[in-house]
């Protein structure tokens, strides 16, 4: 699997603004560090958080400290403290996301479709017209 690794100018970066956060504690930088990669890497790879890699700790004890930060809002702060150097090469849409319209489903409403009666005799049904000259 992937790995996710913090350039050294964005890490500097956030961990000023995590001290400048009041609430957060930052601890030792190194395992400061290593939890910033390991929710990097989840968000990443859409993974459980079981399925977390050893090299970033315990999975367990990374996500009691995720939901720490989430009920804390920290994460939201952290977002707009460094919404100027944010990558977007991880931004994830999935379906919950993005919705079909009904009719591209089939529902009532959906494109009409013309036959001309030459398909129940094995025809192909022609939508453009036939160029002449």
């Amino acid at each position: 699997m992937p790995s996710v690794q913090l350039q050294e100018p964005q890490w500097q970066r956030l961990l000023s603004e995590l001290r400048a956060m009041p609430g957060v504690y930052v601890g030792q930088e190194s395992q400061c560090r290593r939890f910033i990669e390991a929710v990097l890497w989840m968000n990443k790879t859409g993974a459980q958080w079981r399925e977390l890699p050893k090299r970033y700790g315990n999975w367990n004890s990374v996500f009691k400290r995720f939901n720490r930060w989430s009920r804390k809002g920290i994460w939201q702060q952290l977002a707009h403290a460094v919404a100027d150097i944010i990558d977007l090469e991880n931004l994830a849409i999935d379906s919950t996301v993005v919705r079909a319209h009904p009719s591209a489903a089939g529902a009532k409403g959906g494109p009409q479709r013309r036959d001309s009666g030459a398909v129940g005799v094995g025809l192909a049904v022609n939508s453009m017209p036939a160029r002449t000259g």
